[in-house]
């Protein structure tokens, strides 16, 4: 049984962003992914979140396309799709490259939502887990030019932007959580939260389950 997740309009873009997205950061991956998502648009998930960093970019496209195919979806407009600049991306002139190469291995022609995944920038040959000497400063404004012209080119709807949450509130930017429920099943998970006996009691007490009373 599908659930309707609430939404919120993402600024001017004239799309609104799915208040609970579905996290796919898995090491390793899991060879169940792709029924999982499945799965998901199946109870109601339309926000994907992805990264260029993540083994999921490609098997998550593919679960994209199958549930075009079998009719879950009726088109791609109904999905949001985010993905991250990776930081051996995190230069001017290889932003650009960078999201050409995300769209490409997730079969996409445009993204809802493109992030910088960390303000860090590494060598080309750097490889997890990082090494101290392949870090290398990060170049704010050339960075964020660039974003701006993944914008301007089309195929990003929407760039994220790092502010604090007051100063999103007062300009009207969307703000999440990454990982509310502990990101249970990557390798810096836990089950603190989820298994956290006051917010099991709390939970009780107002009739709702602990991950409703985080998200609340």
């Amino acid at each position: 049984m599908r659930t309707a997740i609430p939404e919120e309009p993402l600024g001017s873009t004239g799309k609104s962003i799915p208040l609970v997205g579905f996290g796919t950061v898995e090491y390793p991956l899991n060879e169940a992914f792709k029924e999982r998502v499945l799965h998901a648009i199946k109870l109601g998930y339309r926000h994907f979140d992805t990264a260029a960093a993540y083994p999921s970019e490609q098997p998550l496209g593919e679960a994209l396309t199958e549930a075009l195919r079998l009719g879950l979806v009726q088109s791609g407009d109904e999905l949001f799709i985010t993905s991250k600049l990776w930081l051996t991306d995190s230069y001017r002139g290889r932003v650009i490259p960078g999201l050409q190469k995300t769209l490409k291995t997730l079969g996409l022609e445009y993204l809802d939502l493109y992030l910088v995944h960390f303000p860090v920038s590494l060598i080309l040959e750097a490889t997890c887990p990082v090494k101290p000497e392949d870090i290398r400063s990060f170049d704010y404004e050339g960075v964020w030019e660039e974003m701006e012209k993944c914008q301007e080119l089309g195929p990003t709807k929407k760039k994220g932007q790092k502010k604090l949450r007051e100063y999103c509130k007062e300009k009207g930017i969307h703000f999440s959580a990454f990982s509310p429920l502990g990101a249970v099943g990557t390798n810096w998970g836990h089950n603190r939260v989820m298994e956290n006996e006051v917010l099991k009691q709390i939970a009780e007490a107002k009739g709702k389950t602990v991950a409703q009373l985080i998200h609340n």
